[in-house]
């Protein structure tokens, strides 16, 4: 992937890999050094790192390291600063007037139960209630501006945008914490917004670990057991 490019994710929204380092060579180096070895063939070291993922033998996946550029939601991002084995650095409302960027989503959700089991609400309604969501936006955007212009500081008049409001940060995270991020955040039961972004997280981590993802798939997210061939 080049580092410029840009994934388009939800309406506003991106995904951008800034930089990365390591990769899977990286992982086996890590793992090999206990017994002051390095990388082999491509066979044994892959074996070795299935053998690392299967058996949660997970420090040497931590010294390959990813840092992105995302845009998402305020909500997404919220639950996206629980993962905390990562460094954070976001766009700050007090210091910039923020962009007329709100999430409105395609289709809203009823609440079925506590299972997140969740159907659409029937087309008419949803039409109608996502033109009173689109006008409160705009309505809070034109105070946020009105309050600008009569001198309030930014720190304040952000106080009154929705949390569907567009913020931007750097992620920087090692291969071991993004795959804790993504088992739980590709998982069904996570909120819609933020899978999409986790899918396209783990694309771009297949993309550049792809035995690693390949054991990650097998061993932690479908449950596979190791077994020596």
């Amino acid at each position: 992937m080049n580092p410029t490019e840009e994934i388009k994710v939800l309406d506003y929204g991106l995904v951008r890999l800034v930089d990365f380092m390591g990769g899977d060579d990286a992982v086996v180096q890590a793992a090999r050094v206990s017994f002051g070895k390095g990388v082999t063939s491509d066979e044994r070291d892959k074996k070795l790192l299935f053998f690392l993922m299967a058996n949660r033998h997970e420090s040497p996946f931590e010294h390959s390291v990813f840092k992105f550029h995302i845009k998402c939601p305020i909500f997404v991002a919220r639950q996206w600063f629980r993962h905390r084995i990562a460094s954070y650095n976001e766009i700050s409302g007090r210091y910039t007037e923020m962009k007329e960027e709100f999430h409105l989503p395609e289709a809203l959700r009823s609440q079925k139960a506590r299972n997140y089991k969740f159907s659409e609400i029937e087309a008419d309604l949803n039409d109608r209630l996502k033109e009173k969501m689109s006008r409160h936006y705009e309505n809070s955007y034109n105070l946020y501006h009105e309050l600008l212009e009569q001198g309030v500081a930014k720190e304040h008049a952000r106080i009154v945008l929705p949390l569907s409001l567009y913020t931007q940060f750097y992620w920087t995270i090692n291969a071991r914490a993004l795959m804790n991020f993504l088992s739980l955040r590709m998982e069904e039961h996570a909120q819609y917004e933020i899978r999409v972004y986790a899918d396209v997280i783990n694309d771009i981590f297949k993309e550049k670990m792809p035995w690693t993802e390949e054991a990650f798939m097998k061993f932690v997210v479908h449950g596979e057991k190791w077994t020596e061939e």
